[in-house]
């Protein structure tokens, strides 16, 4: 097993690990950071392959000299997997998600609680403090409970109950702050100081950093196992694979810099030939790092008041965190930190339900809505190959997110048996709403694209759709009924999207049916003009989102009326 030290980040002074260190012997640095031996990296690749499938297969790259003292019950391993519709309506084939939903309490926080209580095991450690907006407190209650450990656990006012009920449950000793994170955190230092108690300080906590890139370890070695890279497969030097981007919502940075350092140590090993370009994302309500980012500062500015309705993302003082994220980031030549609205975050919450069946955290979807922003203004092009870190479930559904109409009802007392047959019922499940409903005709060769669209209209609950993959089978579906709006590609054999189009507008009662065209197609001054004053809206396939379309629909469907 390869030796590790503490490595001081202003001294470089090197001391030996333990967990109740704060700080470097030599210069009372707090910045304190595992170093370990890479000379033998290159044979991991091969000698991982081989253990079971959580983060205790990366061993040597952890700061524990005997990680199976902890009881472990799968943390880490968590899936990747593409995701097939989400990037299609974003145009981007290549893009994957990390989602470390799967970990036992539902969060990424997991591998922070293991590698922790792992070395608090090793080192005799009892009774620790933790500070938390929710996800860490959860995590760590549940193992500090498998482990038979004492844990207090400070939580702020605003940590939904649900949460905190989580927390007691296992046993910890909930304090409930009234105040901000950062004034918890105050609180957490002072009272674990007086009592001689094992803090965990975020990126301070040297297990806390290192556990993070067991996710790094994860992405590159399933990167390669999925042999994600059809063309790049031949071409690749080392054992497993980087992704261009990896994307995270970050509060106090610990995420990010921890899948950073996880990425160098591959890429100093020879495990991997790229280290990916991180995109860190912040609500706007609480964006310390990503105002300071944007403006060039080496130091960000605290937000003493968030906010935000995202409360797991309300660190309003990063303090050297983002010093040494920026810096990080710079030295690898890439990467971004950015925010988005708490609107545009559950606005990506709804999305990825919709397009990938996943509930994920608020959190989680920041990261969504960052990957949103970020590949409208190009700066993520359609050829990257993107992670995105699914960092959590939704539990329970965030209810902000459903509208009045979520729900149809129909009531069996309406329809008293024996009196009425049992197939009324049924026959009123059909007929709900259907007043309301607007049939919308999809017209594309492609089935994928036809199946997105449908999915994106279905999932409104207020369009009833049918599909057409030619021009000949389209007009057939025209004749038995006449559509309230057309959608419609222009790339299609046999007959185009262009000769449909004069087919339906040469003849009553289909001239006046709304259409929308939604095409790859790069269009001639000459094809313009033959849509011009025949179309309602030319959308670009992978240059639109949801909200857009069904606008575009909605307006077409007004002015038909």
């Amino acid at each position: 097993m390869p030796s590790f030290v503490a490595k001081c980040l202003d001294c470089d002074a090197h001391t030996p690990y333990h967990p109740l260190t704060k700080s470097c012997p030599e210069c009372g640095s707090e910045w304190l950071e595992a170093c370990y031996d890479l000379d033998a990296g290159k044979s991991w690749g091969t000698t991982f392959a081989d253990r079971p499938d959580s983060l205790w297969r990366y061993r040597e790259l952890l700061p524990l000299q005997n990680p199976s003292v902890y009881p472990s019950i799968g943390e880490g391993w968590t899936p990747l997997f593409p995701a097939h519709q989400l990037g299609m309506l974003l145009g981007l084939p290549n893009l994957y998600i990390k989602d470390e939903r799967q970990n036992p309490t539902g969060s990424f926080k997991d591998r922070q609680a293991a590698v922790t209580v792992a070395a608090l095991l090793e080192h005799n450690i009892n009774e620790a403090v933790i500070c938390s907006t929710g996800n860490v407190a959860i995590a760590f209650s549940a193992a500090f409970a498998r482990a038979g450990l004492k844990l207090w656990a400070f939580i702020t006012s605003l940590v939904p109950p649900e949460k905190m009920h989580e927390v007691a449950i296992c046993g910890s000793q909930v304090i409930k702050v009234t105040g901000t994170y950062d004034q918890a955190k105050k609180l957490a230092a002072q009272f674990s100081s007086e009592r001689g108690l094992y803090l965990d300080r975020g990126v301070r906590s040297i297990t806390a950093l290192e556990s993070m890139k067991t996710i790094a370890f994860e992405i590159a070695e399933q990167l390669a196992k999925l042999q994600l890279f059809s063309n790049a497969e031949t071409k690749r030097r080392g054992t497993w694979s980087s992704p261009d981007w990896y994307i995270q919502a970050v509060s106090g940075a610990i995420g990010p810099l921890g899948v950073l350092k996880g990425f160098q140590e591959m890429y100093a090993a020879g495990l991997v030939d790229n280290i990916p370009a991180l995109a860190c994302i912040q609500t706007t309500g609480c964006a310390p790092m990503a105002m300071a980012w944007d403006s060039g500062l080496d130091v960000a500015d605290p937000v003493l008041s968030p906010k935000t309705h995202i409360t797991t993302l309300s660190t309003g003082d990063p303090g050297r965190a983002y010093t040494l994220l920026r810096q990080r980031m710079l030295e690898a030549g890439s990467g971004t930190i950015d925010s988005v609205s708490d609107e545009d975050a559950f606005h990506a919450l709804s999305l990825v339900a919709k397009m990938e069946g996943l509930s994920i955290e608020p959190a989680a979807a920041v990261a969504f809505a960052g990957l949103i922003k970020l590949t409208r203004q190009g700066v993520i092009q359609s050829d990257d190959v993107i992670v995105i870190n699914c960092s959590g479930h939704t539990m329970p559904v965030e209810s902000r997110l459903l509208g009045p109409s979520w729900s149809k009802d129909v009531s069996v007392d309406d329809f008293a048996l024996p009196d009425y047959p049992r197939e009324g019922i049924v026959a009123a499940l059909t007929r709900i709403d259907q007043a309301q409903m607007r049939n919308v005709l999809i017209i594309d060769d492609q089935v994928d694209a036809r199946r997105l669209i449908r999915r994106l209209l279905e999932a409104q609950g207020t369009f009833l759709v049918e599909e057409a993959e030619s021009g000949p089978i389209a007009l057939q579906l025209v004749k038995q009924s006449i559509p309230d709006l057309i959608i419609l590609d222009l790339m299609m054999p046999e007959m185009d999207g262009f000769a449909l189009l004069d087919r339906l507008r040469a003849q009553m009662p289909t001239r006046d049916i709304p259409i929308v065209v939604v095409t790859a197609k790069e269009l001639t001054k000459s094809e313009w003009k033959r849509l011009n004053g025949h179309i309602e809206r030319l959308m670009t396939k992978g240059d639109f989102f949801v909200d857009e379309l069904i606008e575009e629909i909605e307006e077409a469907l007004r002015q038909e009326r």
